[in-house]
């Protein structure tokens, strides 16, 4: 029976697995720092494969800092930690889908890879902006001391996570560097395929960050350098150039991203008028398209129905449509035809191509009828209304226009300059913050919900999955609730904070106050519109970032001692409940952590189904008869469930169990090493999922 890890994947690994499946000859063996063989690229070998040349000089054209591999590696390093469910912080926990996840965003990430990989369609971000003021992760690189010192300068003794990175610090921007650099290794594995970031930054990092961008992303992938006008009253204390806007770098996770379109304005539609009395308002716009020398089927003469002229498109240009739809437009003026003009010179001129390389047999559409004749129809046709698709100018006489309809256009393109009429700026973000938190604002440098939504109107889809991991204030969050109150839309977010101290006086940390204010904003929703918002979802599970669910024994039994072992009741920590154990499963075996799940009483023991959906509850609903810590308690015991996961942490689990969880044929199960007297004991559980559900993966931890 396998043993589940308990501990994050390890990236490395997983990279070396698929650059071995392309290049077998690179992958080779070493020794770890225990003297156990692993294997490892030979990158001298990686390198020559990747070159049509012979590769002799180190020099590469690349962004590097003091640093940089450290925090490559320290990005794919697993760790040992999990993801602890904190109910009492929590709001409407059994129904939301919504996370809020307190802890290091570095690990953090680490510990959502399987279970959220290439699931998220928009990350956004607003790190510290290194302007010699912030507060910067310092991360442990695991360098011996003599190359820490070398590199980056003495590690604080006290481990703290933050430190204040003023502009005297000798590796100012370098710690900063790695900082993003390792974050954003990660993060881009969540992305999906059609995914973007969206990151926040000023002036002072935003290069760095570029070029650390363009090395994570792929500068194919680079999308925008967004400005956003931050501020509606410039301080008139500023000297030099004053600094209005901030920039929102934005890369997606694949070349030739598409944002969506924004809604469409009344000054835009205000240009769509009816002279015609047509049944819908439209435009003039040009009759021609570029590249006629590619279309030169295109290119051709169409005679003025009221003139008699012959219009041609203009240089290098070719009619919108294709001949036979051009033909059937025309006759909604009079009767037309297609006939051979012996024009290929003139047409050679409109291609700009000698007559020997210009399309033969091109016929022009022309009028069936004399010009007098042809005059006094579409004279008919223009004074009674309703033109045909291509119409003329100047009362019938003048060029040849199109007329395009309000309905065909889609909505407004973004561009790279969003001012805060449209999108807020930092007052409106304050103050929106004050009229949640009864006039006083608990954070100092809050975004402004308005700016949120300009992003999720361009990156989201109605049943998104966005994630910030340096969430502040959770303006994100009131954001997303407030997008699906507006839309109709199911976004869900996850919100991801250290909990580094607040200098609020009413609140401890920065995870206090981003929590009351989902509380807050979601209550304020729901009060505005207590009808409309009865299935809004407006809460959020919260998950602490901790140690290891298991003791040290359970990675090195060989550090301690037979005594010590013998005494040692559990490899599981004794502070830790059946829920703090199931959502550590989750997270190795790649299951999200918002699915709804319950608690069955199989004689008296625990027993827990997770991912189960509506429409399997619905079986047993009438049995749900009450909550335990949080948890839907279900008196039942049904005989197939096809959950994804089914849980037993309980001590000495008896046979009988163990058939009904198997019979009930989960994805899944996962018990606990003790659940077992010895090894004859799991033998047994195998060969009874073996014969009552065979398709179930079964591991221990």
């Amino acid at each position: 029976m396998d043993k589940m890890r308990m501990e994050s994947l390890d990236m490395t690994a997983q990279n070396i697995k698929k650059i071995g499946a392309l290049f077998p000859n690179c992958v080779t063996e070493t020794t770890d720092e225990d003297g156990k063989l692993r294997k490892a690229i030979n990158f001298d070998i990686l390198r020559q494969m990747l070159s049509g040349a012979v590769v002799e000089r180190d020099e590469a054209y690349e962004f590097t800092w003091v640093g940089k591999n450290a925090a490559m590696v320290e990005a794919s390093k697993p760790i040992r930690k999990t993801l602890r469910p904190c109910l009492e912080k929590s709001k409407n926990w059994d129904v939301t889908e919504n996370l809020y996840l307190e802890g290091d965003n570095l690990e953090v990430l680490k510990l959502l890879q399987e279970s959220y990989l290439g699931q998220i369609k928009l990350i956004y971000i607003d790190p510290p902006y290194n302007t010699g003021n912030d507060f910067v992760y310092r991360d442990d690189f695991s360098m011996d001391s003599s190359t820490y010192e070398e590199q980056m300068g003495m590690f604080d003794e006290a481990e703290n996570r933050l430190f204040k990175n003023t502009d005297t610090n000798g590796r100012f921007h370098s710690d900063w560097c790695s900082m993003m650099y390792s974050r954003l290794l990660v993060a881009r594995n969540l992305l999906s395929t059609d995914g973007a970031i969206f990151i926040s930054i000023d002036d002072h990092e935003v290069d760095n960050l570029k070029k650390i961008c363009d090395e994570v992303f792929g500068a194919n992938c680079y999308v925008a350098d967004i400005s956003w006008q931050r501020t509606y009253s410039p301080r008139n204390d500023s000297k030099g150039v004053v600094c209005e806007v901030e920039h929102i770098l934005v890369y997606s996770k694949n070349a030739g991203w598409i944002p969506n379109s924004l809604p469409r304005t009344a000054e835009m539609d205000s240009k769509y008028k009816n002279p015609d009395n047509d049944v819908k308002a439209w435009t003039s716009s040009d009759a021609f398209a570029p590249d006629g020398d590619t279309h030169q089927g295109m290119v051709y003469a169409i005679q003025h129905p009221f003139t008699g002229a012959m219009i041609y498109p203009s240089d290098n240009a070719h009619w919108r449509y294709q001949q036979k739809d051009m033909l059937e437009m025309m006759q909604g003026w009079c009767p037309y035809e297609l006939k051979d003009l012996d024009d290929a010179e003139k047409r050679a001129a409109v291609c700009g191509l000698s007559v020997d390389d210009i399309k033969k047999d091109v016929c022009g559409i022309v009028l069936v009828h004399s010009i007098e004749e042809s005059a006094a129809m579409a004279k008919k046709v223009y004074e009674r209304g309703q033109w045909p698709r291509f119409y003329f100018t100047k009362g019938g006489l003048g060029g040849i226009r199109r007329k395009t309809y309000i309905d065909s256009v889609g909505g407004k393109l973004p561009t790279n300059f969003w001012p805060y009429s449209e999108v807020g700026h930092t007052d409106e973000a304050k103050k929106e913050l004050k009229a949640l938190f009864d006039n006083s604002a608990p954070f100092d440098t809050p975004k402004p919900v308005r700016l949120m939504d300009r992003i999720l109107t361009i990156a989201s889809d109605n049943d998104s999955l966005v994630l910030d991991f340096f969430s502040g204030s959770a303006t994100m969050a009131q954001a997303v609730m407030e997008k699906n109150r507006a839309d109709g839309g199911c976004r869900k977010f996850i919100l991801v904070q250290l909990p580094e101290e607040s200098s609020s006086p009413n609140y401890k940390t920065l995870c206090d106050i981003g929590e009351e204010r989902i509380r807050r904003a979601g209550e304020k929703i729901q009060r505005a519109d207590p009808l409309g918002t009865q299935e809004l979802d407006v809460g959020f599970r919260v998950f602490k970032l901790d140690t290891t669910n298991m003791m040290d024994v359970y990675y090195s039994a060989d550090a301690y001692s037979q005594d010590f072992l013998t005494a040692m009741e559990s490899n599981i920590k004794a502070d830790r409940t059946e829920l703090d154990l199931l959502f550590g499963c989750l997270l190795e075996w790649g299951l999200p952590l918002s699915e709804k799940f319950a608690m069955f009483q199989i004689d008296g023991v625990n027993v827990y189904a997770y991912g189960m959906t509506a429409e399997e509850y619905h079986d047993y609903k009438d049995h749900m008869v009450t909550y335990q810590d949080g948890v839907q308690v279900i008196d039942c015991q049904p005989e197939k469930l096809n959950a994804p996961l089914v849980a037993c942490f309980a001590e000495n689990v008896p046979d009988a169990v163990i058939k009904r969880i198997a019979k009930m044929q989960p994805l899944r199960a996962v018990f606990r090493d003790s659940c077992f007297a010895d090894s004859p004991s799991k033998i047994n559980v195998f060969e009874i999922f073996k014969m009552l559900a065979p398709d179930t993966r079964v591991k221990v931890i």
